[in-house]
């Protein structure tokens, strides 16, 4: 009978320190962790942004003849694939739908994503084109995030 008891609080136990954690650990400020992530990067990312394309410029030393191809750049990598949209009301919007609904909506925002990288590409090469060969070293160093430089990380379950 102890043996019974004492294995029932052990159980008891582990399950709830097991459900505790996972109710900590997935949240921060009563949001999911990738969500409380991008909420902190928001406001800083466009500044940042706009500090790199500004010391690549400045690096890349750029003629006038390169200049409108370097706008069309910095005009192209200012988009992200949903900018100006609300995601809380996306994200109650999107909860309301079915499960057949929402792998729709799905598909339909990766279409457009995979269309903003489209046009992203194309005026990255337009630009990258326009470039001496020591301007394209420069870039490839520089011009697009890397993952060795910090600009990714793991998603911790």
């Amino acid at each position: 009978m102890k043996r019974a008891v004492l294995a029932g609080l052990i159980a008891g136990g582990g399950i709830l320190a097991a459900s505790a954690y996972a109710v900590t650990a997935g949240k921060a400020d009563d949001k999911p962790r990738c969500e409380a992530g991008r909420m902190q990067q928001g406001d800083g990312w466009e500044a940042r942004r706009a500090a790199h394309l500004a010391a690549l410029k400045t690096k890349l030393k750029l003629t006038a003849a390169q200049e409108p191809a370097w706008n069309t750049f910095a005009e192209a990598s200012r988009t992200g694939p949903h900018p100006g949209v609300d995601r809380a009301a996306m994200h109650d919007d999107f909860e309301k739908l079915s499960t057949p609904e929402r792998l729709d909506r799905m598909q339909a925002m990766a279409e457009v994503r995979r269309a903003r990288m489209a046009e992203r590409a194309a005026a990255i090469k337009a630009f990258y084109a326009q470039l001496t060969p020591e301007q394209q070293k420069v870039f490839d160093a520089e011009g697009l995030p890397s993952p060795h430089r910090g600009h990714h990380h793991r998603h911790q379950s």
